[in-house]
C-alpha cells in the first residue's frame, strides 16, 4: 500500500492539531472492550468478587505501552507490523506465523459475533444463531463505509459505537456503587486456586489483545502515511502518545467498570457464570432500564469489534502473506466459525471465556517481535525505543509468558 502524503498543521495551533490527530488508537481500543471483556471480567466479579482487579489494571498498563510501540512502528518506518515480519522472515516461517496470527484473529472474530448475537437475543429474543447472522451484515455494511469513505468515517462511526459501549457496561456503576475499600484491597496481587489463574488469563488475553498489536501500526500509518521528514514524523509520534493515553485509558475504565459492577451488584447470585444469567441478575438487581442499557452496550460492543477485527485480519494476511482478499469477502469466511458454534448449541460465555484464553497465548507472537523491532535503530533510526522503554516492554513480555506457563502447569496438575 503506498503511503499518503504527511500533512500537520503549524505548531501555533497545538491543541487543535493534536485533537484532528486522535482516532486510530480509539479504533485499536475497541479490541479492549469487546464481548470476551465482558464474559471474562463479568465472570471474575461474580465469582472472585474484587480479586482480579489488579490483573485489569495491570493489563491496561502494558496495553498502553503495547499500543503506543505498535503505532510508533507504522509511523517511523511507513509498514505495519505483518508487512515487516513479512520480508524479514523465510517462506516457511511466514506462513507458520500467518497461521498462529489467523486462528487468533479468527478467536477474536469468533467472540465478537457471539457477543452480538447474545445481545440481540437479550433485546429481542431472537435465536442466537440468527442473531450471528444480523451481526455479520450489520458489520459488512461498517465494513463497506470503511471501503466507500474512508479510515476516517469508519474512525467517527466506532468512536460512536465506543461512546454507547462506555455508557452500557458504566451506568448501573452509578445505580449501586461498589465499595471502595474493596475495590482498593482488589489492586492486591493474588490468585485463589487454578481457575483465578485461568479467568486471569482470559482476562489478560481479553485486554492486550493480538490482533490490535498487529493492526496499530497499519492504521497509524494508513491514517498519516510515511514523511521522509524526522520532525514530522517526531511531531506524530508525540502526538500518538495523547490518542493511545486517551483512548486506552477510557478502555481501561470500562473494563475495570465491568468487573466492579459484576462483585457489587452480582456476586453469589446463581447462574450470572453466564452473560445473559448476568443481565437477568443487572435487570433484578437495577432495574430493567439498566439491563437494557447493559445490552444495547454489549450490542454495541460486537458490532464494533467484529468489524475491527475483521480490518484485523486483513492486514495480518496482506502483510505476511502479501495476499489481499476485499474486507467484505473476508467477513463471509470468518463468520462461518462463530455460526457453526452458535449453531450448535454451545454455552456462549463459555466459549467466549475459552477464546480469550487462546488470546492471550497469542499475545507472545505479535509482542515479542514489537519489542524487538521498535528497539533496532537501524529500523527505528530516531525513534528507537529509549531504555526505559525496552526495559518495560520485555518486562511486559515476560510477565505475560510467565502467567502462561502458570496457567499450563496448574491446568495440566488439576487434571492429574
Amino acid at each position: 500500500m503506498a503511503a499518503p502524503t504527511v500533512q500537520v498543521r503549524p505548531a501555533a495551533g497545538k491543541l487543535w492539531s493534536r485533537l484532528l490527530l486522535l482516532g486510530p488508537a480509539f479504533v485499536a481500543a475497541i479490541a479492549y472492550v469487546d464481548p470476551g471483556n465482558v464474559a471474562a471480567n463479568l465472570t471474575a466479579g461474580a465469582n472472585y468478587g474484587y480479586l482480579l482487579v489488579w490483573v485489569l489494571v495491570m493489563a491496561n498498563a502494558m496495553a498502553v505501552l503495547v499500543q503506543y510501540q505498535s503505532a510508533k512502528l507504522g509511523l517511523a518506518t511507513g509498514l505495519s507490523l505483518p508487512e515487516i515480519l513479512g520480508k524479514r522472515l523465510g517462506t516457511r516461517s511466514r506462513r507458520l506465523y500467518w497461521v498462529q496470527a489467523e486462528v487468533v484473529a479468527g478467536a477474536t472474530d469468533m467472540a465478537e459475533v457471539i457477543g452480538g448475537a447474545v445481545a440481540l437475543n437479550l433485546l429481542f429474543g431472537l435465536p442466537l444463531l440468527l442473531g450471528g447472522v444480523i451481526i455479520g451484515i450489520a458489520s459488512m455494511l461498517l465494513l463497506a463505509l470503511q471501503t466507500a469513505r474512508g479510515q476516517r468515517s469508519f474512525e467517527y462511526a466506532v468512536l460512536v459505537l465506543l461512546g454507547v459501549i462506555a455508557v452500557g457496561f458504566m451506568a448501573g456503576l452509578f445505580v449501586n456503587p461498589p465499595d471502595a475499600g474493596s475495590a482498593l484491597g482488589g489492586l492486591v496481587p493474588r490468585f485463589e486456586g487454578t481457575d483465578t489463574v485461568l479467568l486471569a488469563a482470559s482476562m489478560l488475553g481479553a485486554t492486550v489483545m493480538p490482533h490490535a498489536i498487529y493492526l496499530h501500526s497499519a492504521l497509524a500509518r494508513d491514517r498519516f502515511g510515511f514523511s521522509p521528514d524526522p520532525a514530522v514524523r517526531t511531531r506524530l509520534i508525540r502526538a500518538t502518545r495523547f490518542d493511545v493515553l486517551g483512548a486506552l485509558l477510557l478502555a481501561g475504565i470500562v473494563n475495570i467498570s465491568m468487573l466492579l459492577l459484576a462483585a457489587s451488584s452480582l456476586r453469589g447470585i446463581e447462574g450470572t457464570d453466564t452473560i445473559a444469567g448476568a443481565h437477568a441478575a443487572v435487570s433484578a438487581a437495577l432495574g430493567p432500564a439498566i439491563g437494557v442499557v447493559f445490552a444495547v452496550g454489549l450490542l454495541a460492543s460486537g458490532l464494533a469489534s467484529t468489524s475491527v477485527g475483521c480490518y484485523a485480519g486483513a492486514t495480518i494476511m496482506g502483510g505476511l502473506l502479501k495476499v489481499r482478499i476485499p474486507l467484505l469477502v473476508r467477513r463471509v469466511i470468518t463468520l462461518i466459525p462463530a455460526l457453526v458454534i452458535l449453531g450448535a448449541g454451545i454455552e456462549p460465555t463459555l466459549a467466549l471465556v475459552l477464546s480469550q484464553v487462546l488470546l492471550s497465548f497469542g499475545i507472545p507472537f505479535a509482542l515479542i517481535p514489537l519489542i524487538r523491532l521498535t528497539g533496532k535503530r537501524e529500523i527505528m533510526g530516531i525513534h528507537v525505543d529509549s531504555r526505559a522503554l525496552k526495559i518495560a516492554g520485555w518486562t511486559s513480555a515476560t510477565l505475560i509468558v510467565g502467567l502462561n506457563c502458570v496457567l499450563i502447569a496448574l491446568t495440566i496438575a488439576g487434571q492429574s
